[in-house]
């Protein structure tokens, strides 16, 4: 039996990880500041199937998946999630510099027993990971994240970023400093938001 999230087939025990994790973040919102009051209202879609649909545009054959900026584990903790059911071999690293999420993030990987860890730190201070794959969701602008992704994005991997409305003067700024393959996808969650699909980041001459 499957059910279909965010554009994706997952099966029962997806499923029930996925609103376990939720019930999680709930939880732990009451303690620590993991996501505002008006969106635990809404966490399912403006949350959990925000992460999920990211997951589609992952390569097929990827082994590294590193999230940046994880906080409370969207879309980091969400695409492990996903990747017990289509890639139980792939390893997930998640960069987050505040202890107090970091511990939250540790918490959730143990309970949903998820082939991931957590790196408490800022990502300017972690050494290339080499990725196949770097998700970053409400961290900064892309002037700011393309030059950590690039740091530890592999040669052939791609870069998953949501993005809202205000994403066109974002690019344009980028292609100053940056080159870069861009692929746009539309937002299941936001009808505004897109999905950024980014490759070979490379410094302009």
């Amino acid at each position: 039996m499957t059910a279909v999230v965010g554009g994706l087939n997952v099966s029962r025990e997806t499923m029930a990880d996925l609103e376990k994790f939720t019930a999680l973040v709930l939880k732990w919102t009451l303690k620590i500041n993991l996501i505002s009051a008006a969106a635990q209202v809404d966490i399912w879609d403006r949350h959990v199937v925000d992460s999920v649909q990211i997951y589609q545009y992952a390569p097929a054959d990827y082994h590294s998946w590193l999230d940046i900026g994880s906080g409370g584990g969207f879309p980091g903790i969400v695409a492990a999630v996903l990747a017990k059911e289509f890639a139980p071999n792939a390893r997930f690293i998640l960069i987050e510099s505040d202890q107090r999420k970091a511990t939250f993030l540790r918490t959730a990987i143990r309970e949903l027993t998820l082939n991931a860890s957590v790196t408490a730190d800022r990502i300017e201070n972690v050494s290339c990971l080499n990725a196949d794959v770097v998700s970053a969701r409400a961290l900064g602008s892309l002037p700011l994240l393309l030059p950590l992704i690039s740091s530890h994005l592999a040669p052939n991997g791609v870069a998953i970023l949501h993005k809202g409305k205000q994403v066109d003067p974002e690019v344009a700024e980028a292609r100053q400093d940056w080159r870069f393959d861009l692929e746009e996808r539309p937002s299941l969650t936001d009808p505004d938001g897109r999905i950024l699909l980014i490759q070979r980041i490379s410094r302009a001459a």
